[in-house]
């Protein structure tokens, strides 16, 4: 099949050349994000590979259908930038890749917690600069700490699995309990309690109409002062202007994000020589107790080759038209 690539960097290039001779695709990169503009590049083409911050709305499917290319793989876990109503009306099919390394994305959650609470990132700095004081560097012990985390499927099971291991309470909620985390000693609760209990929270949740602005003036209000929140999910699950106001109000103590809610303008590009336009994160960026990361908690040589991996697999599965194991079905 001839796929067409959007959103490609480096990595991206190197993970599925490494593959491509072992399946009968041709790729063609193309660094442009998908949306109405560029949509036209997939003209001559039988598929499309898109990220994350690919549009994949009403818009640009009607242009997709008008131009002949009727499959779609997703190199991502994530699927809220695909308009599944019209892809089902359009017929497409639709795949992605569910599971590419749990681990990566829970390490970097559980790294931007060890970061805050140490100070690290302080500490690098000041090395740097030949300033070799302890003062105001002071941090505390993970072990005995209560961890809250929302989502329990295969990533929160990960990062369940590192705060055990440093000793930690851990509570969860998750509309489906896991069993398993259970015989751990994980306790399940209820998300107001989850929410009132823990002093570091980390989400591991979908981005669904349902959890959208999941962190927001209401839920921030039930959690303790001074509380540590980790969101390596995806940003829209917390309100930005409300978490600003409760950083400034010292309720949240410490933020760790690797996504952010109007993340597409920025994440995955070099800004360095232009001027930041956005004040929220250009506020965030003011604060000493707020971590930012760009989007690069799946970013592991492991995660890098599992998603070229399943996404040429999808492709196959596509062409022979076999069973696709990994379709994202639109649901009435």
């Amino acid at each position: 099949m001839k796929v067409a690539c959007f959103s490609t960097k480096s990595y991206d290039r190197e993970s599925f050349d490494l593959i491509l001779p072992k399946h009968a695709h041709d790729f063609t990169y193309f660094e442009a994000k998908l949306d109405k503009h560029t949509v036209s590049l997939a003209k001559g083409f039988d598929a499309i590979c898109t990220f994350v911050n690919d549009h994949l709305d009403a818009s640009v499917l009607k242009k997709l259908n008008t131009l002949g290319v009727k499959n779609i793989v997703l190199r991502c876990a994530g699927y809220n930038q695909v308009d599944l109503e019209k892809a089902d009306e359009l017929g497409f099919k639709i795949c992605r890749v569910p599971a590419y390394s749990p681990e990566a994305v829970a390490e970097h959650a559980f790294a931007m917690i060890l970061t805050l609470s140490r100070k690290t990132h302080k500490a690098y700095n000041r090395i740097r600069d030949n300033n070799y004081s302890l003062e105001g560097l002071a941090g505390f012990n993970l072990n005995g700490k209560t961890v809250g985390i929302i989502g329990t499927g295969a990533i929160g099971h990960a990062f369940i699995k590192i705060a055990l291991g440093f000793g930690c309470k851990v509570l969860a909620y998750d509309l489906i309990e896991d069993k398993s985390l259970k015989t751990l000693g994980v306790e399940y609760l209820t998300l107001d309690e989850l929410l009132s209990q823990s002093q570091i929270i980390s989400l591991h949740c979908p981005l669904t109409p349902g959890t959208k602005h999941l962190v927001n003036a209401s839920t921030i209000e039930q959690m303790p002062d001074g509380v540590m929140l980790i969101n390596t999910s995806r940003g829209a699950l917390i309100e930005t202007k409300s978490v600003i106001k409760a950083l400034e109000s010292r309720k949240i103590g410490y933020l760790g994000i690797d996504v952010y809610e109007q993340e597409e303008d920025l994440f995955f590009k070099n800004l360095s020589e232009e001027i930041l336009m956005d004040e929220q994160i250009a506020r965030l960026m003011t604060f000493p107790n707020v971590l930012i990361t760009g989007h690069q908690a799946f970013l592991t040589k492991e995660a890098l080759a599992e998603i070229a991996k399943t996404t040429l697999q999808n492709l196959d599965a596509i062409a022979s038209g076999a069973n696709l194991v990994n379709a994202i079905k639109y649901s009435y």
